[in-house]
């Protein structure tokens, strides 16, 4: 049986997520982890530069306060079950590759857990779904939690 020592959840707001941190929370206390929860605001959906007034600025500020609460409230619910070392890390860019290229590198993951489906449905049409992309990817294990 494995042990993991640095476990990431990856949340979006999604109830497979909140399924995910549930069952990430359960791991970490079996194997007396750390716990990073982790989020990811998608750079594509940010109002391009060119637009004037600020526009750009005040849609990813309200992004990261947005992202900032969402993680805070998953801390809070992780140390009230008793994880003893719970970190929180909000990201830019494209999720599956920030995850496992930006997150867990620098955080010596040796777990990635994540809900099967998130938030954006339109991208996982087009581009494919980003729990498939850090299965296929990731240098670490990989939990996909089905809801």
């Amino acid at each position: 049986m494995n042990v993991y020592k640095n476990i990431l959840v990856a949340v979006d707001g999604s109830k497979g997520a909140e399924t995910a941190f549930d069952r990430a929370v359960a791991v970490a206390l079996r194997n007396e982890a750390s716990l990073m929860l982790a989020h990811v605001i998608e750079s594509s959906l940010n109002i391009p530069r060119e637009y004037s007034g600020g526009l750009r600025t005040q849609s990813i500020e309200k992004s990261e306060a947005w992202a900032d609460q969402l993680l805070n409230n998953f801390k809070i619910k992780a140390i009230e079950r008793g994880v003893k070392d719970v970190r929180t890390k909000i990201a830019m860019g494209t999720p599956k590759v920030e995850i496992i290229k930006g997150i867990a590198p620098f955080n010596s993951t040796d777990l990635i857990i994540c809900g099967a489906t998130g938030t954006n449905a339109l991208q996982r049409i087009f581009i494919g779904s980003v729990s498939e992309y850090i299965s296929r990817n990731a240098s670490c294990d990989v939990l996909i939690v089905r809801e």
